[in-house]
């Protein structure tokens, strides 16, 4: 029998059949849908040899191999995977030992129900903790990420979206919720795609956006109804949940759910949901991801978002940084924008002037990726040839920075620049500033704007020519 998708998910090994039946139950029914059971202990080895497990619980006493031998087997080949140890003898002395070799926990049975399941599931979190780390270890000492392919749509430079690439790896096989959060336009669906990419689940990407939806509509489309649920629901249809099935359900804008709906949200995270018209509970299999732009942790704490559902939600948590805080991807999306803007607009790639760089750095781009995106579409629209012109660009830059030259006495001032960035300028940030400001105001012409610098054209064009 092999797990039900690529996630790692539980083995349970027990001789009898019947203790093996009633845990497999009692864990689908909590929501943890991927578990394999084995009544031959001998074939637990085979299979870790050829498919990762998220944990493993073993009965202590079994013909062929015991839950002891195999404890002390997996402690030294597979020291990152939890084992839970199960037996029906309460001998503390056993129990220790069991501990020393490397259990995660030790159960006797008959076990509690919500005990076995929350044990259970504590060592699949510590299991998802161990990838983490691992990948993350991995990626500050190599560098290297093992699939750069499922991260080609995200153009970066950034180390620090790198560093958050290393993280998606260790996290991607985990069951776990995913919370991605970042402005407007930084790229979070973009991130969630990558993430469903990574984790290689057989099922479909399905994404639903929160935004405006009603419960009702909520419940909808995410659930799906049965035939005569309300007026006008003359035939059944399946909701976006079922169409995810072992696959990945984004929600964007998770931030907007009413109440009720994020009622109903907590109850899918436990892994059923309720169609409209049916009380019957079915099953998901689906991983679900959400995005949001707002302060979660402000609406939690202003009572407008639950803090139940907040903590489940971030069982991962992803932070795409702002473009300001990324501003060496500025060069590498403008040359991905021009080329695609021109491709889509069936004109040739134009050059572009050094100091625009320069310009667009001095930019806070509340718009993020998306924002720079829509400036390089428009300023392409009213290309008609030669060098791209920096107008439309410096219409909206004009707006973030001082527009006269008789508005400050300081008009790069470190406190302006701090207002527009949120951080202390380097040296060569302010250069490339004073330089954007001088071409700005002086409308491009740069013997004015040198002279506005106290350079010759000379010494400017050479500072221009490194950028």
């Amino acid at each position: 029998m092999e797990m039900k998708n690529s996630s790692p998910g539980i083995v349970l090994v027990d001789d009898e059949p019947e203790i093996l039946f009633s845990s497999s139950v009692m864990l689908r029914q909590a929501g943890l849908s991927n578990v394999l059971t084995m009544e031959d202990s001998r074939k637990l080895l085979p299979f870790l040899a050829e498919q990762e497990a998220g944990v493993v619980v073993l009965d202590l006493q079994m013909p062929y191999l015991s839950g002891k031998e195999l404890l002390a087997e997996i402690a030294v080949s597979y020291p990152h995977l939890p084992v839970i140890i199960m037996t029906a003898a309460n001998e503390l002395e056993t129990a220790v030992e069991c501990m020393k070799t490397g259990a995660f926990d030790y159960l006797v049975k008959p076990i509690e129900n919500s005990r076995f399941v929350a044990c259970v599931r504590k060592g699949l979190e510590m299991h998802s903790l161990r990838r983490e780390i691992s990948s993350l270890r991995e990626y500050l000492v190599s560098g290297k990420l093992h699939n750069e392919a499922a991260f080609a749509a995200i153009n970066t430079q950034s180390a620090r979206m790198r560093a958050i690439f290393g993280y998606m790896e260790g996290i991607a096989p985990s069951d776990q919720p995913v919370l991605i959060s970042g402005e407007t336009g930084a790229g979070k669906e973009l991130i969630a795609r990558a993430l469903h990419s990574l984790s290689r689940r057989t099922g479909e990407w399905v994404a639903v956006n929160g935004a405006g939806l009603d419960d009702h509509m909520f419940s909808d489309t995410l659930f799906g109804h049965r035939k005569g649920a309300f007026t006008g629901a003359d035939q059944a249809r399946e909701g976006m949940v079922a169409r995810a099935a072992g696959g990945t359900l984004f929600i964007d804008e998770i931030g907007d759910l009413t109440p009720a709906s994020q009622v109903k949200l907590l109850r899918l995270l436990e892994g059923e949901f309720h169609p409209l018209g049916s009380d019957v509970a079915v099953r998901s299999s689906a991983r679900i991801v959400v995005a949001t732009n707002s302060d979660l942790s402000g609406l939690v704490a202003e009572g407008t978002f639950r803090k139940d559902l907040y903590y489940r939600l971030r069982a991962h948590h992803v932070h795409v940084p702002p473009l300001r805080e990324r501003a060496e991807d500025i060069p590498l999306l403008l040359e991905c924008f021009l080329e695609a803007a021109a491709t889509s607009l069936q004109k040739k790639k134009p050059a572009y002037p050094p100091e625009l760089v320069s310009y667009l750095r001095t930019h806070s781009f509340p718009g993020n990726v998306r924002e720079l995106r829509a400036m390089v579409y428009d300023a392409m629209a009213r290309h008609q040839g030669g060098v791209l012109s920096t107008a439309s660009f410096r219409e909206i830059i004009g707006r973030e920075v001082s527009t006269s030259d008789t508005a400050s006495s300081h008009p790069c001032s470190i406190e302006q620049w701090m207002s527009v960035t949120g951080r202390f300028p380097t040296l060569t940030e302010m250069e490339e500033f004073l330089i954007a400001e001088a071409l700005r105001l002086s409308d491009g012409n740069q013997g004015v704007a040198a002279s506005r610098l106290g350079l010759s054209r000379q010494a400017l064009n050479k500072r221009l020519s490194r950028k």
